[in-house]
């Protein structure tokens, strides 16, 4: 599922109508049909719906959905804010489709005042139809007007494509001067605010749809190359073979710890084993072995000797060959530490090794000022290296802070990806994952409950778990591992009170993860839970 600007969505319309013959009064039949029965889905009991519906192609999508409505036997009133006779094409035959006794025209700033608020007080739902992507902010008279009034309600909002005054192309977390929204539905592909936005604040878990309307992939470009992370997680979806063994789904070390740090890979290492990883060994200082060995008893592991601080010692990579035998996916960093020789310890061990490798935490700390040799050992890009930073991390290989990290997340991730061979995963709200050819996947799962200790440990003990299954689709491996990573915290989340969960709780819901499909009958949820 590629990632649009509003300018690629007008072009995707233009060529399904131009180049494939599908009528644009038919998409936006099917795209108003798609809110219709989104609505009769998720607000069953709702009997009186209203519409707000402004004179464009969003409008039209708005009365679309009103007439569908209708003829379900809802009792729906439309309010137009403007000019019907400013209706063009598909729009205005939508309108006059419409029964003409279910319609009010809205056609100054006083009329709004005075009419919105009872019509509001007597409606269970809302569809928001005034602006779409196509729109420019700020919204301005009546429209500006309408989103005061709804913004002092309760009633729940489904905003038609956008809620009204988002700007598509906008890449912020929020933004000012739009309509509130309960859910999204939007139609083809998500555009930049879906994927980045939080479209329905203050809704953790607000729906944002995508549903299809007719137009096929070859009139979806994407010039940005953004695809969305939760379409790769079909690699995951096919019911393993009747006759599997441990050997076909890879071997994970897990390299990490220091005396007293034992919790971080015991984290990681029981999230490879729950994501599926056949054999995964962890690693670790002498002093910890016996507390990481407790996690659970699937986990085998490797004794690692100590230098004078209790971190990994140098003389361990004398007998590397031994220990890296017939392991699939190496995985380096939790709780190592950077006191004494650990950090050396990881440099020479991602030069002086050729096996598809997962960095994270003090294995990235150990390439301050040292980034460069990140490109040494992905051998320009031919060696599959996965990177797994948080902004803080992400500004110590580039030497500046994590604020200017967060300034300007897309750019630095695709061009670090691009200049080292390495596949980027920048850690955040809407994690990235930036590939060596300058396409990035953007993930949308994940809660505020995540920002805790250990859930970049389980992060990196999924990826290494989902590469060693799948070697040879990296893209669409770490993509899965990112997302189930994310919807697994929603399901633990939507069970628990955010402030108590812990990392290891996401792990506990990877069951769940794995099993969840993102479409249902509307299109496929990018946002939010649907059962």
């Amino acid at each position: 599922m590629k990632i649009l600007t509003a300018a690629e969505m007008s072009a995707a319309d233009r060529a399904t109508a131009e180049r494939f013959g599908v009528p644009f009064g038919e998409l936006m039949e099917h795209a108003g049909t798609a809110v219709a029965k989104f609505t009769q889905q998720q607000y069953p009991t709702a009997k009186n719906i209203l519409v707000l519906a402004g004179a464009g192609n969003n409008g039209g999508d708005g009365f679309v959905a009103a007439r569908v409505l209708l003829q379900s036997g809802r009792n729906v009133e439309v309010l137009l804010l403007g000019d019907a006779a400013k209706l063009k094409g598909d729009a205005a035959a939508a309108y006059q489709s419409l029964d003409a006794s279910a319609i009010r025209v809205l056609a100054d700033e006083a009329a709004v005042k005075e009419t919105l608020p009872n019509a509001i007080r007597e409606a269970d739902v809302l569809l928001d139809a005034l602006v779409g992507t196509g729109f420019t902010p700020p919204l301005r008279g009546s429209a500006a007007i309408a989103r005061d009034i709804v913004a002092d309600t309760t009633i729940p909002v489904v905003a038609v494509d956008l809620p009204s005054g988002w700007d598509a192309n906008l890449t912020e977390t929020y933004a000012d001067g739009a309509f509130r929204a309960n859910a999204v539905v939007t139609f083809t592909a998500p555009k930049l605010a879906h994927a980045f936005g939080h479209l329905t604040a203050p809704d953790v878990f607000g729906p944002v749809v995508v549903a299809p309307i007719g137009s096929p992939d070859a009139a979806i470009e994407s010039e940005q190359k953004l695809t969305w992370t939760g379409a790769a997680k079909h690699i995951f979806e096919t019911p393993r073979p009747f006759e599997s063994n441990k050997g076909m789904y890879g071997h994970v070390l897990l390299i990490g710890g220091a005396a007293g740090k034992a919790g971080a890979p015991s984290m990681s290492s029981l999230a490879a084993l729950r994501a599926g990883a056949g054999l995964v060994t962890a690693a670790v200082p002498t002093s910890i072995l016996n507390t990481v060995a407790l996690i659970t008893p699937e986990l085998m592991t490797h004794p690692l000797s100590e230098d004078a601080t209790g971190s990994v010692a140098l003389a361990n990579l004398q007998s590397k060959d031994q220990w890296l035998k017939k392991i699939s996916v190496l995985a380096i960093g939790p709780g190592l530490g950077t006191n004494g020789e650990a950090s050396e310890f990881v440099r020479r061990l991602v030069l002086e090794s050729d096996i598809p490798l997962v960095l994270d935490a003090d294995g990235l700390n150990a390439f301050k000022d040292q980034a460069a040799l990140l490109k040494e050992a992905s051998r320009n890009g031919t060696r599959t290296i996965v990177l797994t930073p948080h902004p803080g991390e992400m500004g110590t290989l580039l030497g500046i802070t994590a604020k200017q990290v967060q300034a300007d997340r897309l750019n630095l991730a695709r061009s670090f990806a691009q200049q080292h061979g390495v596949t980027l995963v920048l850690k955040g709200s809407r994690t990235l994952v930036a590939h060596p050819d300058g396409s990035i996947a953007v993930n949308t799962t994940g809660n505020p409950s995540m920002a805790k200790g250990g859930s970049g440990d389980i992060l990196t003990g999924i990826v290494a778990a989902c590469l060693a299954q799948k070697p040879d689709q990296v893209r669409e491996a770490v993509a899965s591992a990112v997302y189930l990573h994310g919807l697994a915290g929603d399901f633990a989340a939507r069970e628990m009170d955010q402030h108590t969960v812990l990392a290891t709780d996401t792990v506990a819901h990877l069951s769940r993860a794995f099993r969840y499909r993102t479409a249902d009958s509307i299109g496929d949820w990018i946002c939010g839970l649907h059962d």
